[in-house]
């Protein structure tokens, strides 16, 4: 069986899927082109996939569409491309799961970069930055799994967040009470300068705080601190 990362593109551009495929396979991925949802659908059912490249403009189903539906059935890691480089979209697959976004036109190695980041961060994340002999994080009743990276409510029900979710929530819960910038957290989580990411924080912080809730009357956990950035306020118990 082969060990080298299987990447779905859903992109109806065919000079751009053949780009695309032959510069990734030369860097040691395997790859799969779908120019439609309806491939999209039959290639997700009989294959397993480690990460989805979705372009937003597509014939039929568009590329949000597909990649809120994938969000919603797994936590594979998505990274969006458009056309139109507009904010609005990039915001959008952000809000809706996807873990990355880049704008057409762009370098192939650009995007090489993102999608080896986005792996990275889905096979080793948590590993690396947890203190040493970390394996659990608990914190009024929910555990957050640093080797499975899984998140568990009070409930033991298992609760479906993405990989950058678990970063975000990672880096959290190793700083609990303290208050931490954008661009603190863009470099913990993703190593690289805010610029045009750090709108993407308080994205994640929104979907973390819809999937964390405590009760419609309770407070958030996760307090926006005017002009400084965010703070994780509970009591955190590593194990």
């Amino acid at each position: 069986m082969s060990t080298q990362p299987h990447i779905l593109i859903v992109e109806d551009d065919s000079e751009i899927s053949k780009l695309l495929t032959r510069y990734l396979r030369t860097n040691s991925f395997r790859v799969t082109v779908a120019p439609d949802g309806r491939d999209f659908d039959r290639l997700l059912a009989d294959h397993r996939f480690d990460l989805l490249i979705l372009d937003i403009m597509l014939p039929g189903e568009d590329g949000l569409s597909l990649c809120r539906r994938a969000r919603a059935a797994s936590a594979i890691p998505i990274i969006m491309l458009s056309a139109r480089g507009e904010d609005l979209d990039r915001i959008i697959g952000l809000e809706i799961g996807a873990d990355d976004y880049v704008a057409k036109p762009f370098n192939p190695r650009e995007l090489l970069a993102r999608i080896r980041a986005v792996l990275r961060r889905t096979a080793e994340g948590s590993v690396a930055a947890r203190p040493l002999g970390v394996r659990n994080y608990r914190f009024l009743g929910w555990t957050v799994d640093t080797v499975q990276r899984t998140l568990t409510d009070a409930s033991g029900a298992r609760v479906a967040i993405t990989s950058a979710e678990f970063d975000l929530l990672n880096v959290f819960c190793e700083r609990p009470g303290r208050t931490l910038s954008r661009e603190q957290i863009v470099d913990l989580t993703q190593g690289r300068a805010v610029g045009p990411y750090e709108r993407s924080v308080d994205i994640l912080v929104s979907r973390l705080r819809s999937k964390i809730r405590l009760g419609d009357d309770e407070p958030s956990i996760i307090v926006t601190v005017r002009s400084s950035g965010y703070q994780f306020t509970p009591e955190v118990d590593a194990a």
